[in-house]
């Protein structure tokens, strides 16, 4: 494995995230309150559901490790 290909993959995946946050700061939305995420609240608890964000997440992890295959499957 080359090392720049490791390098050059980390900088895309922090450029990524950056404008992702970015984005969502700006938007004022942040991870665990996006529209989709369900909060039930009683007199003594509370029932935190986050499927936006749970699908969010997977999206994000599912095109990261994709690339990150892709990038090591080449020779």
């Amino acid at each position: 494995m080359e090392l720049w290909k490791i390098f050059t993959f980390l900088g895309f995946l922090f450029l990524f995230l950056g404008l992702l946050g970015f984005i969502f700061s700006k938007l004022n939305l942040s991870l665990g309150q996006l529209p989709g995420d369900i909060v039930l609240r009683k007199e003594n608890f509370t029932v935190y559901i986050p499927i936006a964000s749970s699908l969010l997440i997977s999206l994000l992890l599912t095109v990261v490790l994709n690339l990150l295959f892709l990038l090591l499957d080449k020779k």
